[in-house]
């Protein structure tokens, strides 16, 4: 009688949740009809030529965190948050991208980035090469390197730009611009001796060298580009912020150097030096801290090069915090929307997406409006203990108290640094292998659509600019590139036109 009489108390207090509108069955059809009319203004194609490409990249934004995002974001504006939009909801176009990589069914953040940026699908762990590549075989490599859509438009005489919140030598923002066989291969100091013997070359060096007039670098991960055991200048007393660099190079000195004469190169390390610059005179851009991993309630309150709020880069979840990734989840959103409303869906091409998802969840029958990193309105039906709407199905969060599952209302669930409930133990949780949703809009943003392989993405975007190899249908009398700083900067993978 007891869990009956809860369970009605639940279904009460869920009816009373319905705001008034919603029970006026016009409510819905006036709302649906809107949405009709907009559907049918998009059979009016935009067949313009991209003048700029941007790509934000959520690192393991699965859907299901696209959608707990969506609810906190409109729980942070005090509604119920079911309802709300995300900037990247508007999007007239969404795609599904099918994740695997070539020898995997769960993929890896570097076969990932490879084919959303080289349009070529990978083995995991491998960065800017064919699946002829095999993982930690320098002497394979040879041959096999594959280019990116940054370097099409690089060579189309566009400006360009990678901006993360991660390292920049971090998997996913490096295929922009290396190839290698190892994504662990961030510096020298990293590589085993037969990498380095066989002639390949580290991540960092690749940065400076490969492409050396990338306008704007930003992210963290400036250890790999100073010689090893040199001292951090922000942490110079920690051994672990120590340069890693085994050649002895400088690689900022040599990024400097690599620059055509008469060109201004800025280096920045903190967020006072970045906000100090005149962009409009500043020809090449690179900022690098030691990894941008800012909690998300100090935001904008740290020296690193971040301006928040929300910019453009690429964004990299904190798995298995569920109230830090869905708060950095809402940061990237506030970039999306100032990106949409610095450009124009007339020459600007904008797309959203993730390079793989993870094992988050988030159910149990929750009420309209519950707090996103609440409690389920029930306890299981096995252990007699609560828990969290927001589970996963893996990772460091599986935790044993006297012999039974935690009882997660005697911690702070809701604390930021809280790890939530995974069903099996590991000492890091896994991604995930279902499809990631692809948001599109401005110029061909058509080309998105229904199911797709994941490196169908670059080829579509470079179709849209006319860059690349696929530019049979450009018009040569189309609007010039004209090379775009934009006076804001901060989260994810950045093509600027």
């Amino acid at each position: 009688m007891k869990a009956l009489f809860v369970l009605l108390l639940v279904q009460l207090c869920s009816a009373s949740l319905v705001p008034e509108r919603e029970k006026d069955p016009e409510y819905w059809r006036r709302q649906a009809q809107e949405t009709l009319q907009n559907a049918l203004r998009l059979q009016r194609l935009n067949q313009n030529v991209a003048k700029n490409l941007i790509l934000f990249l959520g690192d393991g934004m699965g859907v299901s965190t696209v959608t707990a995002a969506r609810i906190l974001k409109g729980q942070l504006q005090h509604g119920q948050g079911e309802e709300s939009l995300l900037e990247m909801d508007k999007f007239p176009f969404v795609a599904l991208a099918k994740t695997y990589n070539t020898n995997a069914q769960v993929p890896d953040s570097a076969g990932t980035a490879t084919a959303y940026l080289c349009g070529v699908k990978a083995n995991e762990g491998t960065l800017g090469v064919s699946a002829g590549v095999t993982r930690d075989r320098c002497n394979t490599t040879k041959g096999q390197e594959v280019t990116s859509i940054l370097r099409w438009a690089k060579e189309a005489g566009k400006a360009v730009g990678i901006v993360t919140t991660t390292r920049v030598t971090h998997a996913t923002p490096s295929a922009a611009y290396a190839h290698s066989a190892n994504r662990d291969w961030y510096s020298d100091g990293e590589m085993p001796p037969d990498a380095l013997e066989g002639g390949c070359k580290d991540i960092a060096r690749q940065l400076v060298e490969n492409i050396p007039e990338i306008e704007v670098i930003l992210g963290g991960g400036r250890k790999y580009m100073y010689p090893k055991n040199v001292s951090d200048v922000e942490y110079p007393h920690e051994d672990k912020h120590r340069g890693t660099r085994l050649d002895g190079r400088n690689l900022v000195q040599a990024w400097h150097e690599a620059k055509p004469h008469g060109k201004v190169a800025e280096y920045v390390w903190h967020r006072r030096g970045l906000l100090a610059l005149n962009l409009s005179r500043v020809d090449f851009l690179l900022g690098e801290s030691l990894h941008l991993r800012v909690p998300w309630h100090q935001l904008g309150a740290l020296g690193e090069p971040v301006s928040c709020p929300g910019v453009l880069g690429q964004l990299q979840w904190p798995v298995i915090l569920p109230r830090q990734a869905l708060h950095e989840a809402v940061e990237l959103d506030r970039a999306i929307g100032l990106a949409t409303r610095l450009t124009s869906t007339q020459d600007t091409l904008s797309v959203v997406t993730a390079d793989h998802s993870h094992v988050f969840t988030f159910g149990g029958y929750t009420p309209r409006g519950n707090p996103i990193f609440g409690l389920a309105p029930m306890q299981s039906d096995v252990d007699r203990k609560p828990f969290t709407s927001i589970l996963y199905g893996n990772g460091p969060g599986y935790k044993i108290v006297a012999g039974e599952r935690e009882n997660v209302s005697a911690v702070d669930f809701a604390h930021a640094d809280y790890q939530a409930q995974s069903a099996v133990p590991l000492r890091q949780e896994t991604h995930g292998g279902e499809d990631v949703a692809v948001f599109a809009r401005g110029p061909m943003a058509h080309l998105l659509h229904g199911v797709h392989e994941q490196n169908y993405i670059p080829h579509a975007m470079a179709y849209a600019a006319c860059i690349g190899s696929n530019r049979g249908h450009c018009n040569t009398a189309a609007r010039p590139a004209t090379p775009l700083l934009l006076p804001f900067l901060g989260l994810l993978l950045l093509l600027l036109c």
